[in-house]
């Protein structure tokens, strides 16, 4: 673990030396921008912008859970969201950086209606709400990593994808724990 979180490091401070452009404003514009451009492969590509996406929306999420949220389990896995995806985005950030890769700096239409929807919940609601959408998330995160992991062209996004799938599985060991405190 200890050695994933100095991985992170070391994307960071290769983020903050690497990148000098400014970052697209959606997702479709970094899909289009990577097409246009010498970055690896498109399967890779595409993974890095939705990874890198996943990762913000989870720092994003978990900024409601700590806000919105009343279960203190559930405020406390917002906490370790922020803390972990942070970290994660700017691994990922870091190494799209080195290999050319353009990534969204806002969420894509779709995840910003997802956001919208479940600030608008408070206490229980908000609790059920935000723990299923981790639990399928996560689910769903853990597939597209594996696939990248095994299937990817760029032996460093592999890497970087199989860095991740402990660390995602045991979040979702976490928040599954969570849904026999809030319910289904």
């Amino acid at each position: 673990m200890k050695s994933l979180i100095y991985l992170r490091a070391a994307g960071f401070a290769v983020a903050l030396a690497a990148c000098g452009g400014r970052q697209p404003e959606n997702v479709k514009t970094a899909e289009m921008a990577n097409a246009d451009s010498t970055a690896p492969s498109k399967q890779d590509s595409e993974f890095m912008v939705k990874a890198a996406s996943g990762e913000h929306l989870e720092v994003v999420l978990g900024h409601l859970a700590e806000s919105n949220g009343a279960n203190p389990g559930v405020k406390r896995f917002g906490e370790m969201m922020v803390q972990e995806h942070s970290q994660g985005e700017e691994t990922f950030r870091g190494l799209a950086a080195l290999k050319r890769i353009t990534l969204p700096d806002t969420l894509s239409v779709q995840l910003e209606e997802e956001r919208a929807k479940l600030e608008k919940k408070h206490g229980a609601a908000f609790d059920k709400a935000y723990v299923k959408m981790m639990v399928d998330g996560h689910k769903e995160d853990i597939s597209e990593y594996q696939h990248a992991a095994i299937n990817g062209n760029d032996p460093d996004i592999k890497a970087l994808a199989a860095a991740n799938i402990p660390i995602l599985q045991m979040q979702l060991d976490s928040v599954q724990d969570l849904t026999m405190v809030v319910g289904k």
